[in-house]
C-alpha cells in the first residue's frame, strides 16, 4: 500500500511528453519495453505519448472551444489500440501470478487508453464497455490500496463523464446496465489525482480544466487548475491553447493573445527536421496548433 512509485526513466518520459516532445518520450518508453518486457509501464508511456500526438492533430475549434472532437478511423489507430491491449494483457498476466493494486491500476489505464480513442471515433458502445472495465480495475486497485491516487483519478474521470452525459445517453446507460457516476465526487477524486498521482496527475489536471470549460462553463476555476500546466510545461502547445481559450471565454483578449502568440513562438519543427518520416507527427501537431492560434487571434472578441 501507499500509492505508485515510478522509476526515473518513466518520470523523464512523462516530462518530455508533457513539455511537447512525445517523440523523445516514445524513445524512452521503447527502451523500458526492452529492459522490462513483462511490465506494462513502458507500453503505457508509449501509448500515452501517441495519444497526445493524436489529440493535437485532431484538435479544432467548435462552439468556441478548442478540443479533439470526433473523427473517423485512421491507419495509426491500430498500433495505438495494440499498445493498449498489450498493457491490459501484461497487467492481467502479472495479476494471475500475484494480485497487486499496481497491476490493477495499469489494467484500468489500458482500458482507459482504449476508451479515449474509441470516443474520438464516436464508437459509443465500445467506449462504454472499455469505461466499465476500467472502472472495475480502478475499484479493485483501491480495494487493495486505498492510497492509490492514480486509481482515484481514474475513478474521478469515470464519475465525472458518466454524470455529464446527455439525457439520451443516460437513458442508453440505464438500458446497457452501465454504473452511474457523480460529477461532484468525480471532481473531488480528480483533485486528489492531480495533487497526489504519480502517473496520471498531469492528464487529470488537463482533463479537469477542459471538462469544467466544456460541460460546466466554470472558466475561472478551470484557469486556476490549468495555469500550473503551462508554468511547468511551457513548450506544450495543447496546454497553451487551453489557457488561451479559457481567457478568451472570459473576454480577456490581451491575456488570451499572450498564450496564442506563445504557441506561434514555439520552435517550428518544419525548419529543423531532416527526416520527414520521424518528424511527421510533430509537424502535424505544430501546424494544427499554429492554425488554431491564428484563428483565435483573427476572431473578434
Amino acid at each position: 500500500a501507499g500509492g505508485l512509485t515510478l522509476p526515473p526513466e518513466a518520470t523523464q518520459a512523462l516530462a518530455r511528453m508533457y513539455n511537447g516532445d512525445p517523440d523523445a518520450a516514445i524513445v524512452i518508453a521503447k527502451n523500458l519495453q526492452q529492459s522490462q518486457p513483462d511490465h506494462p509501464l513502458g507500453f503505457v508511456l508509449e501509448a500515452e505519448a501517441r495519444w497526445w500526438q493524436t489529440y493535437c492533430s485532431a484538435s479544432e475549434i467548435k462552439y468556441g472551444m478548442v478540443e479533439a472532437w470526433k473523427r473517423g478511423k485512421k491507419p495509426e489507430d491500430q498500433a495505438y489500440l495494440a499498445l493498449a491491449d498489450k498493457v491490459i494483457e501484461l497487467a492481467q498476466a502479472q495479476i494471475g501470478k500475484t494480485e497487486t493494486a499496481e497491476m490493477h491500476l495499469y489494467s484500468g489505464v489500458g482500458y482507459a487508453l482504449k476508451a479515449r480513442l474509441l470516443a474520438l471515433r464516436n464508437e459509443n458502445h465500445a467506449v462504454a464497455h472499455a469505461g466499465v472495465s476500467a472502472r472495475t480495475e480502478f475499484l479493485r486497485a483501491l480495494a487493495l490500496d486505498p492510497d492509490m491516487a492514480d486509481a482515484t483519478a481514474g475513478m474521478g474521470l469515470y464519475n465525472y463523464y458518466v454524470d455529464s452525459l446527455s439525457s439520451i445517453v443516460k437513458m442508453l446507460r440505464f438500458f446497457m446496465g452501465i454504473p452511474g457516476g457523480n460529477k461532484q465526487e468525480g471532481i473531488r477524486q480528480m483533485t486528489i489525482g492531480m495533487e497526489r498521482g504519480a502517473l496520471l496527475s498531469v492528464d487529470i489536471r488537463f482533463y479537469l480544466a477542459a471538462n469544467l470549460r466544456r460541460y460546466d462553463q466554470k472558466y475561472e476555476q478551470a484557469i486556476t487548475i490549468a495555469e500550473p500546466l503551462v508554468a511547468k510545461y511551457p513548450s506544450n502547445p495543447i496546454f497553451l491553447l487551453l489557457l488561451g481559450n479559457l481567457n478568451a471565454e472570459l473576454s480577456r483578449s490581451d491575456k488570451a493573445a499572450e498564450y496564442f502568440h506563445a504557441v506561434l513562438n514555439l520552435p517550428n519543427p518544419e525548419s529543423t527536421c531532416t527526416d520527414c518520416t520521424s518528424c511527421a507527427t510533430c509537424i502535424t501537431c505544430s501546424s494544427r496548433a499554429r492554425e488554431i492560434a491564428n484563428s483565435f487571434l483573427a476572431s473578434p472578441r
